[in-house]
């Protein structure tokens, strides 16, 4: 696979963007360095970040506060390789070219489980999946 610049691009979304896209562009950020160019939008974005996000992030030293909920656009999936869609809330009409995927991530509050918690396990989950992500680019640029 040949990449659409010189390296790969990813771009995470979700609804509302101030969660788990959020979460996964900061662990690919983290993990990846400036090997991948990473982006994050929602479907239908709220006002700030989700602060239990972002404290469950900075427990293992990554950093998304400064980071703010935009709106996806058709512009933005078209400059990435792979446009990963967290959970099912998340609707965008796929376009040729531009490979997607979608991530059924872990939702700990069906077990009951929440509050910072339940962010912990969301979050191991994403980053399970961000390092997969990561080595399949990594593979193929190889």
């Amino acid at each position: 696979m040949s990449y659409k610049a010189a390296k790969p691009a990813v771009l995470f979304v979700c609804a509302k963007n101030g969660g788990k896209s959020q979460m996964a562009a900061g662990l690919m950020r983290s993990a990846a360095g400036d090997s991948v160019t990473v982006a994050s939008a929602g479907t239908n974005p709220r006002a700030a970040i989700n602060q239990l996000s972002a404290e469950s992030l900075a427990e293992i030293g990554v950093d998304i506060s400064g980071e703010f909920p935009k709106a996806v656009t058709v512009e933005a999936q078209q400059a990435v390789d792979v446009v990963v869609i967290l959970g099912a809330e998340a609707q965008l009409d796929e376009i040729e070219g531009t490979r997607y995927e979608r991530w059924e991530t872990d939702e700990p509050s069906i077990r009951g489980i929440e509050g910072l918690e339940r962010m912990r396990l969301v979050r191991d989950d994403i980053d399970e999946r961000v390092r997969v992500l990561l080595g399949q680019f990594r593979e193929q640029a190889d």
